[in-house]
């Protein structure tokens, strides 16, 4: 039997950010929503609209950024990944799955938790390979201190310490699921778990992190900065190039369960 034709596809995206000044659209400045739409509309001819997961930051990646594409016209989800796998050349861009959904379906609103990564290397040699990929700290970082003072961040929190100054959510009010430290060698990997995220939230809770494990910051410190709730306690903001949106997360069918207000 044929697999039924979709106007709606449910799409999950790689991406390596560094060329791009975000996921969503910009005026006057490249994205990876704009690409991915431009590549739509050339095969499906005619205007096409691309919701993603969340928004990331300019210079951030992704492993598995989930999205929805709305088509002029019914097309099947095998043309849609390798129309635009094909179309996007040479943008650092790929859909890895395309699947087709029905008009419930939103990427954003539907979605019920979100996961980030975030890399650190610690070495004082430059990084050849993961140039771009992830954050070189030259230092020796105390990873049992670093998991201490996540432990402070973890619940329902007020998080206005930990947000943009330009961030747009009505309420810095958020749920940190889980934050997990897992440590190879030199790496050092931050995995993040949240129904939603503020505007800088998880580079600013890295930054912090990473003056506890320097010894710059006590863990109990990450506690004061959180109750203060004041942007200007906050630690250093981490750069960009280390995070990746890693997973969106969706409830099953017939599943409704309560979540944040999406970011």
């Amino acid at each position: 039997m044929s697999k039924p034709l979709s106007q709606r596809h449910r799409i999950e995206v790689e991406f390596d950010g560094g060329p791009f000044a975000g996921w969503q659209r910009q005026d006057n400045a490249p994205s990876v929503q704009q690409v991915i739409e431009e590549a739509a509309e050339h095969f499906a001819g005619g205007p096409c609209a691309c919701y993603g997961a969340g928004r990331t930051d300019a210079g951030v990646h992704a492993l598995a950024m989930t999205a929805h594409l709305d088509l002029p016209k019914a097309v099947d989800a095998f043309t849609v990944q390798n129309a635009l796998n094909a179309l996007m050349r040479p943008h650092p861009i790929a859909i890895i799955r395309a699947a087709p959904v029905g008009d419930d379906f939103h990427a954003r609103f539907s979605c019920i938790e979100r996961r980030y990564l975030y890399r650190l290397v610690t070495r004082r040699s430059p990084l050849a390979l993961e140039r771009g990929k992830a954050w070189r700290v030259p230092l020796i970082l105390d990873v049992e201190a670093m998991r201490h003072g996540a432990a402070h961040l973890l619940g329902l929190q007020d998080f206005t310490t930990f947000r943009s100054v330009h961030c747009q959510a009505q309420t810095a009010v958020k749920t940190l699921t889980d934050i997990v430290i897992e440590t190879d060698d030199e790496r050092i990997d931050i995995r993040l778990r949240a129904p939603s995220f503020l505007h800088n939230q998880v580079r600013s809770i890295v930054g912090t992190l990473e003056r506890v494990a320097a010894g710059r910051w006590s863990p109990d410190d990450v506690r004061s900065a959180l109750e203060a709730k004041d942007r200007s306690r906050c630690g250093p903001v981490a750069p960009a190039h280390g995070l990746y949106f890693d997973q969106a997360i969706y409830p099953e069918p017939g599943a409704s369960p309560e979540r944040d207000s999406p970011s």
